[in-house]
């Protein structure tokens, strides 16, 4: 294949120009190119770099309503919600380039020399991060805009001096053709390498796979599938110098429903759990794929308010063809399993749209099938009903990693809630209270993460300004004189504005 054409979600059928697809020759050059960038662009300062941030936001922007038209023909989702997703896209920029400007990021040390110490003296050693290198970036399916081309990933690996290699998705072409030219266009601008970022598109694995291979590329960062994350990260594993895959993967993220909140409010929870579930076709990464309760009136309630909310809920347009159609075989599987119940479905749809889907089961089925906590990535979900606090307590245990774990509350529920904390730490990373996972905040001290197999490494978020980390890796200085030393190492370096900690003390 030489070339390919983008597919309007809400028919299936192809729609715009032919885009040429790219092979192992581009991902040589490209990879080339970012391999002689990065020593130019890692020794940029920090406003030189914030700058540069914030004139791709300030690209993108620029494109106006071509890119939402783009985006929305390529992905079905609605205006109003691109239109969101771009403003998050320009934040996380602008997030970052406020980072990279306040310098925390480089966690400057210092530990002066202590001759006169005994038995032995302390040589002087000084610690900075610094990029690892050009990093590869797979776009993502669900977010065309805001984990795509110029999405958290990029952005976090350019803010940490790291060219970028992104490998578009191949659900939105056109979209992720719009970003790059952006970002082209703020490289030029600010007079960096055309090196510092990198574009490759076509539909095949192949040409992801080249691209982690290319020995000049340093780490990956992804939003997919499961198979789709572990097969990169078998392949950076494989390469001669294996390289970190930052991926996220697969939650189902459970929803707790602590008695006392279902006595107080279980029918007003059923519906803002659909209205959760039923968001975006259920296509979010965070989307409340399990419900768990002890069983009783307040659960039945709970159930009769959802029953009602999804049987209401209309089919909605998915992104692609081939995740509807993963999306019903989920649905499918649910439906044939034993101790399964299905509850409710949503009013029908068209080929490319999916309709939601509710089911029950016990806390005993649920542990025996496992494959009932298995994502479908869509809107369903299965509530487990549980006899007691200790069945519920088992369920929780035999859970994988979640990205998410909330719980509905009351005041008299706080006793049990702190009993689930500690589990709850070891299974997911953000928790949350009287709230419904899907909306993840772009901030200091969001974590977007989790252990496996949400992600392929729990220490680390790919949203929030702590998504920088990934990209940086730390050096020790020893006993070198102060021309050697970067500038803000040396004891000079008072008016650069980055904290330090000196001999343990944070200085400011």
């Amino acid at each position: 294949m030489t070339e390919f054409r983008a597919v309007a979600a809400a028919t299936g059928e192809p729609t715009g120009p032919a885009f040429a697809v790219h092979g192992p020759a581009d991902v040589d050059a490209v990879c080339a190119a970012a391999a002689a960038a990065f020593d130019a662009y890692r020794a940029t300062g920090r406003e030189e770099r914030a700058a540069f941030l914030e004139a791709i936001a300030t690209e993108i922007l620029g494109i106006g309503d071509d890119l939402i038209e783009a985006a929305m023909l390529e992905s079905g989702l609605p205006r109003a919600r691109l239109e969101g997703e771009r403003g998050r896209t320009v934040g996380q920029l602008r997030l970052f380039a406020d980072v990279v400007r306040k310098g925390a990021w480089q966690q400057l040390r210092i530990d002066p020399a202590m001759p006169d110490r005994q038995p032995l003296p302390r040589p002087d050693l000084r610690l900075r991060m610094i990029p690892v290198g050009p990093v590869a970036v797979f776009g993502a399916s669900n977010f065309p805009l805001a984990f795509s081309t110029a999405g958290g990933d990029t952005a976090s690996a350019l803010a940490a001096g790291c060219p970028v290699v992104v490998k578009g998705h191949p659900a939105h072409p056109k979209t992720g053709e719009l970003v790059a030219a952006a970002i082209a266009r703020a490289v030029a601008a600010c007079g960096l390498p055309a090196g510092v970022f990198g574009h490759l598109v076509g539909p095949s694995n192949e040409l992801g796979a080249a691209l982690v291979q290319d020995p000049r590329i340093a780490a990956v960062g992804f939003t997919g599938s499961r198979n789709g994350g572990l097969a990169l990260v078998r392949l950076a594993q494989g390469r001669d110098v294996p390289i970190p895959v930052y991926a996220e993967m697969s939650s189902i993220n459970p929803v707790l429903l602590l008695p006392e909140a279902l006595k107080t409010r279980s029918g007003a929870l059923g519906t803002a759990f659909v209205g959760s579930l039923t968001m975006g076709a259920g296509q979010f990464c965070t989307n409340p794929g399990l419900v768990l309760a002890i069983a009783g009136e307040g659960l039945d309630a709970f159930l009769a308010a959802a029953v009602e909310a999804v049987g209401a809920a209309a089919a909605q347009t998915m992104l692609t063809g081939g995740i509807c159609k993963a999306y019903q075989s989920g649905v499918a599987t649910l439906e044939a399993t034993p101790g399964v119940d299905k509850l409710a479905e949503g009013r029908a749809g068209d080929a490319m749209q999916g309709h939601a889907a509710l089911f029950r089961t016990t806390a005993e089925a649920f542990l025996t099938e496992r494959a009932m906590g298995h994502e479908v990535f869509g809107a369903s979900s299965v509530v487990v009903a549980c006899r007691d606090e200790a069945e519920l307590l088992s369920v929780l245990k035999g859970l994988e990693g979640q990205l998410t774990a909330t719980l509905h509350m009351d005041a008299a529920d706080e006793a049990l809630a702190a009993r689930l904390m500690s589990v709850l730490e070891m299974k997911a990373g953000r928790i949350l209270a009287n709230g419904w996972p899907t909306g993840v905040e772009v901030c200091h001290a969001m974590v977007h993460g989790g252990p496996f197999p949400a992600t392929s490494d729990p220490r680390t978020t790919s949203v929030g300004s702590m998504a920088i980390d990934r990209f940086l890796r730390p050096v020790s200085y020893q006993n070198l004189s102060a021309a050697l030393l970067p500038p803000e190492l040396r004891d000079d370096a008072r008016g650069d504005g980055a904290p330090r900690l000196i001999d343990g003390n944070l200085t400011l």
